[in-house]
């Protein structure tokens, strides 16, 4: 399949990236310009251009409006549009988003009404942010986030779930419908296939609640017996009744641990504080089970790592992962945050 224009029409789009005093990410804008065109060269019809191009215009959108707060840790918060003030699960909303605001994290939400108002609520109108959808029958985006214009409005699903899922470093799912469901699932899938990086994930119940308990027994005694998930897969997820507890979930796993990277089939995992010697014996001894081969070691940034200028300041540590063993590397990650030398 083409994928390169003829040299003239190259040497035509650089002329036009020079001219637009684009300096940054030239090859990747180059290649959004030529696809473009390739897609025109193809033949491609007309519906499919409208939603190429509607979707690269939503994620312009939406990037524009997360930059600003791109290093303010953020937090997403699902839910139901069908929950009412009067709900506990309004108030939990609002109190856990309240609490997260608090200690810095801005809150993101689909802008909605239910949940999402609550969350909004919680976070307050300058620590709160909105990736509303267009659907013939939903209400416009609610007054916390239209008001500051903290906002902005998606035509696909799949463009606005990029953007609530993209930008945040943990999840809270509260009951919900489809759409939840949806939301929370996919969470799951693009942790367990490695997709994106590990995260926290709070499934959050109003206080007594049982609705995410009947999900974990339906994983317990039906998806784990069949085979189709990993016994472990739901090790990531904490399900809980307690905002305080989800607040802690979630600050709590970047206690120590800040970021990993794949160098080939090397886990590199940068953390906040350096590890004793005796601390990574401890570690070995615990999770030799989780390695394909060798040790948990420490290591230097490598050159992929110092070529990117990627987290160089950070201390490291190296280890070749099982396959599959997503459940575990969230317990390593657990066992890294409650080391003693990442303080208290």
């Amino acid at each position: 399949m083409t994928t390169a224009l003829p040299d003239d029409l190259a040497a035509s789009v650089d002329s036009l990236i020079e001219d637009a005093g684009i300096i940054a990410g030239r090859p990747l804008i180059r290649r959004i310009l030529t696809t473009g065109i390739l897609l025109g060269q193809d033949g491609t019809e007309r519906l499919d251009l409208k939603i190429a191009s509607a979707a690269i215009v939503e994620m312009r959108d939406a990037f524009r409006l997360f930059q600003p707060y791109a290093n303010v840790p953020k937090v997403t918060v699902f839910g139901s549009a069908r929950t009412t003030r009067e709900d506990p699960l309004y108030v939990q909303a609002r109190e856990v988003a309240a609490e997260l605001a608090e200690r810095g994290w801005m809150v993101v939400t689909g802008a909605g009404p239910g949940i999402m108002q609550a969350a909004a609520e919680g976070a307050g109108d300058q620590m709160a942010l909105g990736v509303s959808i267009r659907l013939p029958f939903e209400e416009k985006p609610n007054a916390v986030v239209a008001e500051d214009a903290h906002w902005v409005e998606m035509k696909y699903f799949f463009t606005r779930k990029l953007m609530l899922v993209k930008e945040s470093s943990g999840f809270i799912c509260l009951p919900g419908g489809f759409g939840t469901m949806d939301e929370m699932f996919e969470l799951l899938t693009l942790q367990q296939t490695g997709k994106a990086e590990p995260t926290p994930i709070v499934l959050l119940d109003a206080p007594g609640g049982g609705f995410w308990h009947g999900l974990e027994r339906f994983v317990i005694e039906q998806l784990i017996p069949a085979g189709v998930i990993s016994p472990d897969d739901f090790d990531r997820v904490l399900v809980t009744d307690s905002a305080e507890e989800a607040v802690a979930e979630i600050t709590g796993f970047w206690r120590n641990y800040d970021s990993l990277r794949w160098v080939n089939d090397v886990l590199v995992l940068r953390l906040k504080h350096e590890p004793t010697d005796q601390e990574i014996a401890e570690l070995n001894d615990s999770f030799a089970p989780l390695l394909a081969a060798g040790r948990i070691e420490r290591a230097l940034p490598h050159p992929v790592e110092t070529a990117d200028r990627d987290r160089l300041e950070l201390p490291r540590l190296a280890l070749r992962l099982r396959q599959r063993e997503v459940g575990g590397l969230y317990r390593l990650i657990d066992a890294l945050n409650a080391l003693e030398s990442a303080g208290a």
